[in-house]
């Protein structure tokens, strides 16, 4: 299961329109200095548990992407001279989308389903370059398939 969640995740964000590259893994093996993989969402299962008749995934996903900083100056105080607002909510309606799916759509469908309340926490600048973005942590249902019988 464990290779399951991670190939349907990833497959999922990268049909999603606003992604253009997904990772795994040690988000610090990821370099995050080249401007072609944006924007990113990164995956990072946390832990699992055996509950019952489910493995329980808790993973968090990165979504992010660069923000464009203007040279002009400053004439809006709210938005200021980058696209910072924009990166956040375009970000959040990808981790949205993938929520969408596991809670009442294809993933859910392929029992892979939401167990509580996602919890969404804002990043900017983050990183060496400046990004910002959401992590999304996640609590993720599978069938627990392992019999007990005698191989």
């Amino acid at each position: 299961m464990y290779y399951e969640i991670l190939t349907k995740l990833q497959t999922e964000l990268n049909n999603d329109p606003l992604v253009n590259t997904v990772s795994t893994g040690d988000i610090f093996d990821v370099d995050l200095s080249k401007q072609n993989l944006y924007p990113l969402c990164h995956i990072i299962v946390n832990s699992a548990t055996f509950v019952d008749n489910v493995i329980q995934y808790n993973i968090s996903i990165l979504s992010m992407d660069i923000v464009d900083i203007s040279k002009d100056e400053t004439t809006n105080k709210f938005r200021g001279n980058n696209n910072e607002q924009d990166v956040l909510n375009t970000q959040i309606s990808v981790l949205n989308r993938l929520y969408e799916k596991l809670r009442r759509g294809n993933l859910y469908d392929d029992n892979f389903q939401v167990d509580g309340t996602p919890n969404l926490e804002i990043f900017v600048d983050r990183f060496e370059n400046k990004l910002a973005g959401w992590t999304m942590t996640i609590n993720i249902n599978t069938p627990n398939e392992m019999t007990v019988c005698d191989v």
